[in-house]
């Protein structure tokens, strides 16, 4: 029980980083954003690795590109892509934008790694896409198919390129690292490439953020990012991936929740049903 409840909890960490994500990156640049939140992050991950393996094991040397892209697309180009997307739509749309993140992945994989596309996963990604197009359009498909969107959408969708990358990378050139290792310098690395970047932003203006602000840099560092991978890998352990899995598709569902409770996000027609047909897609394209 206490698995399934830690599961649940992770995605609603993960929903609301779409609303912390949304605050913050009105006050708060794209890079810095990003660069605070995982140098929180990387903080805690060194600590937990440490105390889980033993030591910080040292990298190979065949293992330090592979790192260095894995830190490159999913921790720098995915979070300036996000922080600069939420500052534009808000954070229920993007949310269902990026939880077509596992259709994209089966698609790719089946592409590069020849994995099987049965009738089923067809199904839900024809579904899941259709269920995107909807929310994105506010249910005015054809807008949607003239191509006028704007660059909020186009950002989110950036991010959606970025973590198939990243996870595609993870699982063609990783190997002899254990997740929790991998997950600890991609985020160093990441965290390290956003520093100039952020600098040149205005890092030093930090000194000048509200309280609210370096809540919202805490609870992405810490619950959006180390906590939730944390219990997600315990809950794959003690009850499998494919149940484990299964909980992602309430991540969607509590973004929008709690956009609409904390950020007063409307909960428009089209978004409820892209939602409904997003996790849907998901849950049977990753279903066994």
């Amino acid at each position: 029980m206490v698995t399934y409840i830690k599961l649940l909890l992770t995605a609603i960490f993960w929903g609301g980083t779409f609303v912390a994500g949304r605050s913050l990156a009105q006050n708060v640049g794209p890079f810095s954003a990003a660069f605070f939140r995982f140098a929180v992050a990387s903080i805690l991950l060194v600590f937990i690795t440490w105390k889980v393996e033993g030591k910080l094991v040292l990298l190979k040397k065949g293992q330090i590109l592979p790192v260095f892209l894995l830190g490159l697309t999913g921790v720098f180009c995915y979070n300036v892509f996000f922080f600069k997307g939420l500052k534009l739509i808000e954070a229920g749309r993007a949310a269902i934008i990026i939880a077509n993140n596992p259709i994209f992945i089966a698609l790719f994989s089946a592409v590069f790694f020849k994995e099987k596309l049965n009738a089923l996963k067809i199904s839900g990604i024809i579904i899941s896409v259709f269920g995107a197009i909807i929310a994105i359009s506010r249910g005015d498909v054809l807008e949607f198919l003239q191509g006028n969107l704007g660059l909020g959408e186009f950002y989110i969708f950036l991010c959606v390129v970025s973590w198939v990358v990243f996870s595609l990378l993870g699982k063609a050139v990783m190997s002899g690292l254990s997740p929790l290792v991998s997950v600890t310098y991609s985020s160093l690395t990441g965290t390290i490439l956003l520093f100039m970047p952020a600098f040149r932003e205005g890092l030093a203006n930090c000194i000048y953020y509200s309280i609210y602000d370096w809540w919202n840099i805490f609870y992405l560092g810490f619950f959006g990012t180390v906590l939730g991978f944390v219990w997600f890998y315990e809950g794959i352990n003690q009850i499998g991936p494919t149940k484990a899995g299964l909980f992602i598709n309430f991540v969607p569902i509590s973004a929008i929740l709690l956009a609409f409770l904390v950020l007063s996000e409307p909960l428009t027609i089209s978004l409820l049903i892209g939602t409904l047909l997003v996790t849907t897609g998901v849950y049977l394209t990753n279903r066994p």
